[in-house]
C-alpha cells in the first residue's frame, strides 16, 4: 500500500524566549515492512540541523534557534509503500541497540502483577503468551470500539500531546493500551519497546498519529503488537520513531517546553 502523510506540529513560545532547542524524529526509515518514496521536513532552521541517529536507531534533527518569535510550526510529509508482514519485522536492524535494552522498566511501563501473573508460569512459547497478553491488555482497558470516544485520536489524527509524560499525567488511551502491554512483556523478561507512527484509516481503524508495542521473539525477532485494536500491524502502518516508552520517542522535543498540537492526515496515496 501507498500511504500519504501530512504531518503538522505547531507550539507558542514563552515570551522573551533568547534561544529555542528542537529534536525532532520525524524522518521514517526504510526496512522489512516499509519504504519511504520521498520525505521531507519544513521547519525554521532545519537547513542547519545537526543530524545523526539516537541510542535507539531513529534518524533524528536537533534544531538550534536564536530569538524565535511567536507560533512555530513545522510540517513533515511524503510517501511510503508498506508491506503486510504481518507484523513481523526480524532480527535486530541496521543501527539499532540490543534487544536486552528494552527489557529495562521505566515509570511509564510499570504493569499490575495481575496482568501478566498467570503467564509466568506459562508452557506456551513466547509467541503465544504475547497474543495472549495482548487480548489481556485489551480485557483490561477496553477493546477499541468499546473505549470511550475522547482518546485524542480522532480521524484525523489530531492530538494534543504534553511533553512531560508523568505516570499519573492524562496522556491518551492509545499510549495508555502500549505501556501497559510494554510492562506485562518486560515483566516476563521479554524485551518490548514503545512504536510511534501513523496509522492509516480502514478496515475498521480510525486513521491518524498512532502508536502500538513491538516485542521480541527469540525465533522471529521483533513482532509489533497493537493492544487497543488487537491486531499485529498490516500494511496499514508506517512506523516512525522507537524508544523505552512514549517519553523517549516523542515526534518533537523542544527547550524550553511547550504544549505541542499534532495533527496528522494519512490516507493511501
Amino acid at each position: 500500500m501507498r500511504i500519504e502523510i501530512d504531518h503538522s506540529l505547531t507550539f507558542s513560545l514563552p515570551p522573551d524566549t533568547a534561544q529555542l532547542v528542537m529534536h525532532l524524529l520525524l524522518t521514517p526509515a526504510s526496512g522489512p515492512s516499509q519504504t519511504v518514496e520521498s520525505w521531507s521536513i519544513e521547519a525554521a532552521g532545519i537547513g542547519n540541523a545537526g543530524r545523526f541517529r539516537d541510542g535507539y536507531g531513529n534518524a533524528a534533527h536537533l534544531v538550534n534557534q536564536t530569538r524565535p518569535d511567536g507560533e512555530m510550526r513545522l510540517v513533515a510529509r511524503g510517501v511510503v509503500r508498506t508491506t503486510d508482514t504481518n507484523g513481523v519485522l526480524g532480527r535486530k536492524l541496521p543501527d539499532e541497540p540490543v534487544p536486552t535494552l528494552y527489557k529495562r522498566v521505566t515509570a511509564l511501563t510499570r504493569a499490575p502483577v495481575t496482568l501478566y501473573g498467570k503467564f509466568r508460569s506459562a508452557k506456551d512459547n513466547r509467541l503465544d503468551v504475547l497474543h495472549g497478553l495482548m487480548a489481556r491488555v485489551g480485557e483490561t482497558l477496553g477493546l477499541a470500539e468499546e473505549a470511550e470516544p475522547a482518546t485524542q485520536m480522532q480521524a484525523t489524527g489530531e492530538q494534543t500531546q504534553r511533553q512531560s509524560a508523568e505516570p499519573d499525567s492524562d496522556l491518551p488511551p492509545t499510549i495508555d493500551y502500549v505501556h501497559l502491554f510494554i510492562g506485562g512483556a518486560r515483566a516476563l523478561d521479554i524485551p518490548a519497546r514503545f512504536v510511534c507512527g501513523y496509522l492509516a484509516p480502514g478496515d475498521g481503524m480510525a486513521g491518524g498519529l498512532h502508536a502500538w508495542a513491538e516485542a521480541y521473539d527469540d525465533k522471529l525477532g521483533w513482532i509489533g503488537f497493537d493492544a487497543q485494536n488487537q491486531v499485529c500491524p498490516t500494511e496499514r502502518y508506517v512506523r516512525l520513531a522507537v524508544g523505552l516508552d512514549a517519553e523517549s520517542a516523542l515526534p518533537l522535543r523542544t527547550v524550553p517546553i511547550g504544549e505541542i498540537v499534532q495533527e496528522a492526515v494519512v490516507k493511501p496515496a
